[in-house]
């Protein structure tokens, strides 16, 4: 099972797949279980040269699969090494653009790449981005699941820390953010604006 194949907020699949800790399934193929290119076999899947199930859709801005030959938007290259505040510029370029999905890729390279002690604080925030991008495709209990995880993981490393503005970030204004729309997420009628709802990653900034 893919990324995009099971985004329901579940912890695991029937199949025993595992969802990893920022909230998306993966397959041990890639990340999240997708990589990019490849043929698909006589049974119309995607197999890399060496046989292996991956998946080349196109994907749309909140990483929904497309029928083969769409226009698709481009994944976030895999495994960039950033500065943590180029991280958290990237990330709020993709959120203003309503790109959640692209933006938690943005921060699971911080949190694969990162010291330790930072591993707790890109995984809450890629948690976040997650939680947005369910709540964008209209899975409101994914979605308000994520958020409070999210939420919550940012609160805890910044209350273990000591700091709770790393990198000109406000988590305790993340946390709100997140705790308030989930709320509006569980009670609202549908898909929220992944552009309008975009939460700010830094202090004093407009929106």
């Amino acid at each position: 099972m893919t990324k995009a194949g099971a985004f329901d907020g579940r912890d695991g699949d029937a199949a025993g797949q595992g969802r990893d800790a920022d909230g998306w399934d993966r397959d041990g193929q890639g990340r999240d279980g997708v990589t990019d290119g490849g043929d698909r076999d006589t049974e119309g899947r995607d197999r890399d040269t060496d046989g292996r199930a991956r998946s080349a859709r196109p994907r749309d801005g909140l990483g929904r699969p497309l029928p083969y030959g769409a226009q698709g938007v481009p994944r976030q290259p895999e495994g960039v090494v950033r500065e943590p505040r180029e991280t958290v510029l990237e990330a709020q370029s993709l959120l203003d653009s309503g790109r959640p999905f692209h933006a938690h890729e943005v921060f699971e390279d911080a949190w694969k790449s990162g010291p330790q002690e930072e591993r707790a604080l890109w995984r809450g925030l890629a948690q976040l981005a997650v939680g947005l991008t369910h709540a964008a495709r209209g899975n409101a209990v994914g979605g308000a699941r994520l958020l409070r995880r999210g939420g919550g993981a940012v609160e805890e490393w910044a209350a273990q820390r000591g700091e709770d503005r790393p990198y000109g970030m406000d988590l305790p204004g993340l946390a709100r953010w997140a705790r308030e729309l989930a709320a509006r997420v569980d009670h609202g009628p549908g898909p929220v604006d992944a552009r309008t709802e975009a939460p700010r990653l830094g202090l004093g900034e407009p929106g």
